[in-house]
């Protein structure tokens, strides 16, 4: 089974959380409504900003956790880099 390691934000260059799912159109839409109790309601972190997918859910495991020690600016780079304009891409996901 698919797994994916996402970036949600605010805004560009605003606060970034990073989570992993199986499900990943089902997790973005409950950061977007806020039905996920913690960081990303607290910080109204609605934009899906990165993701990438990984064949099994412990090698998306093992990126989280990589990506999670990285300093900001490399996440910030790696998001610029596939997405410039931190576009949310929670409408791909439906397309």
């Amino acid at each position: 089974m698919a797994a994916y390691v996402y970036f949600m934000a605010d805004r560009p260059h605003g606060t970034i959380y990073i989570g992993v799912t199986s499900r990943l159109g089902a997790r973005a839409y409950e950061h977007r409504t806020g039905a996920i109790q913690g960081f990303t309601q607290k910080y109204k972190l609605k934009r899906l900003v990165y993701v990438e997918r990984h064949p099994t859910m412990p090698l998306a495991i093992q990126r989280e956790k990589t990506l999670k020690h990285w300093p900001r600016a490399w996440k910030v780079r790696l998001i610029h880099r596939e997405n410039p304009e931190w576009n949310d891409l929670y409408e791909l996901l439906l397309a």
